[in-house]
């Protein structure tokens, strides 16, 4: 073996070790809130709707800001670091830096079903939309989980995005949940994934959640170790070697900002999907939202971000690693299958 090699599984070794004792995965950067998720941002919480069965295997994830949205939008920026993508509502949000509804995730061909569901519960709450006052522009982003789920089908009904948006909570389940039930991510069963950072300087929370179906597998890479060719060797029949199925990655602070200042922290979220291995493929579709949970206030100057920025790469790392180990394997269309994480570092350690 080469001193390279040596080192790679040297580095392979400590990490399965660590696994073994712990089962969780060492390196996180900067503290963690109470409960290492988007919902320790104050006044966010998040709501699923699961359609688990055969080769149905897609549902609806709402991520819900505090306020009234329509009436006081809240400061919002993006980065579109791969536009392989079918968003809704993200061109009126980067003009206006303005987010006016909760955010709907979904599969790529619930995109439609989504909008007109925000759409038609919106003017029953506030009957003056497009009657006397402007429309609403509701946020709606996607990722394709055609492999395990028939996305023909289009199995997303209104009242799936209804039930996510009316069953919200601070606490809510991740993984193979909500619109994460088709999704897989490098080659493995991927989905929702949560995490978040605190701030000391600032007193600041930053939290970030993943809807994760993107990478290769022989890229994965968990806490700086490159574990994707060992695991490679686990399965039985290894997945195609391609970057594609995109990335959406929600942030929220609890810190007032304007939206030009959150576009910067949204494309901070970049940094973290390389460090699990990621290089943004031709498919993919991978896009970072991040809003603030404060009305317009005093800002920050700018040399003071740099905070936010690292929190937003470390949280958008451990938020994916979390999707994926919090995944449950699924079987669905054709009788394709996505194995979870979890088994497979359990066999790799108990083999070490």
């Amino acid at each position: 073996m080469t001193d390279s090699q040596v080192f790679e599984q040297q580095s392979l070794d400590n990490l399965l070790s660590y696994w073994r004792r712990h089962r969780r995965l060492p390196g996180a950067r900067y503290p963690a809130g109470p409960t290492d998720s988007l919902c320790d941002v104050p006044g966010v919480s998040v709501g699923h709707h699961t359609l688990a069965d055969g080769e149905c295997q897609t549902g609806v994830t709402a991520i819900v800001p505090p306020g009234d949205l329509f009436n006081q939008p809240l400061p919002c920026g993006s980065a579109v670091l791969n536009g392989f993508a079918k968003p809704l509502g993200l061109v009126q949000l980067n003009e206006l830096g303005e987010l006016q509804t909760p955010i709907l995730l979904s599969n790529t061909f619930a995109v439609g079903t989504l909008f007109n569901a925000m759409v038609r519960r919106s003017c029953l709450r506030y009957p003056q939309i497009g009657r006397g006052s402007a429309t609403i522009n509701p946020l709606v982003l996607e990722c394709n989980d055609g492999y395990l789920n028939d996305i023909q089908a289009m199995a997303v009904r209104e009242e799936h995005v209804f039930s996510a948006l009316d069953n919200h909570s601070t606490r809510f389940a991740r993984g193979s949940v909500g619109a994460g039930r088709g999704m897989s991510s490098f080659g493995l069963k991927g989905g929702i994934g949560t995490a978040s950072r605190y701030c000391p300087g600032l007193g600041t929370m930053l939290g970030v959640l993943v809807l994760a179906n993107f990478g290769t597998l022989d890229s994965l890479t968990l806490s700086g170790v490159r574990v994707g060719p060992a695991l490679g060797k686990l399965l039985a029949d290894p997945p195609p070697q391609v970057d594609a199925g995109s990335v959406i990655i929600i942030i929220a602070c609890d810190r007032a900002l304007d939206s030009r200042q959150l576009n910067r922290i949204a494309r901070r979220a970049g940094a973290g999907l390389g460090r699990v291995g990621s290089h943004w493929g031709h498919g993919s579709g991978d896009i970072a939202l991040a809003f603030s949970t404060r009305l317009l206030g005093a800002t920050l100057p700018d040399e003071r971000l740099e905070p936010l920025f690292a929190a937003a790469a470390d949280a958008t790392e451990y938020a994916v690693l979390d999707a994926l180990l919090s995944a449950e394997g699924v079987s669905g269309f054709q009788q394709h299958a996505r194995a979870a994480l979890g088994p497979l570092l359990d066999r790799l350690a108990a083999a070490n």
